[in-house]
């Protein structure tokens, strides 16, 4: 496994920055998409008809597996350049580094200008400390 330093990992966040914001776009995109197509949050119902296309159509209504194949492309994308996705609704990555010889993770959140906190190997955002 790859480790990073804050030198490191910053030296990265022109690349990542790109990525990740490309990802929190097409998160937010599927999440719409999937909002709208809930029948149970139209306030109009017409079950007779939504019954008629179903049984008109042999195939079930897309689930957008483009966008999340999309979505996956640019999770492999960011991982491969040796940092952890941590959560797409908030754009976290962990840097896979070590502090006095023990495995921590230098943690970045969408947004923030630099890599400027780290936490312990067990613990997550909520954890985090400064460098």
């Amino acid at each position: 496994m790859k480790t990073f330093s804050p030198e490191r990992a910053n030296a990265l966040l022109p690349k990542l920055v790109p990525l990740v914001d490309e990802l929190l776009t097409k998160r937010r995109d599927l999440a719409i998409k999937l909002l709208e197509s809930d029948p149970a949050l139209h306030h109009v119902q017409q079950p007779h008809a939504q019954r008629l296309a179903g049984v008109r159509s042999p195939f079930p209504p897309p689930r957008f597996g483009e966008l999340k194949l999309e979505i996956h492309r640019l999770i492999h994308r960011i991982e491969s350049l040796g940092c952890i996705v941590k959560d797409i609704d908030l754009g976290l990555i962990d840097f896979p580094a070590s502090r006095g010889g023990m495995p921590i993770y230098l943690c970045w959140k969408a947004g923030e200008p630099a890599v400027k906190h780290w936490h312990g190997a067990e613990e997550g955002f909520s954890s985090r400390k400064r460098l």
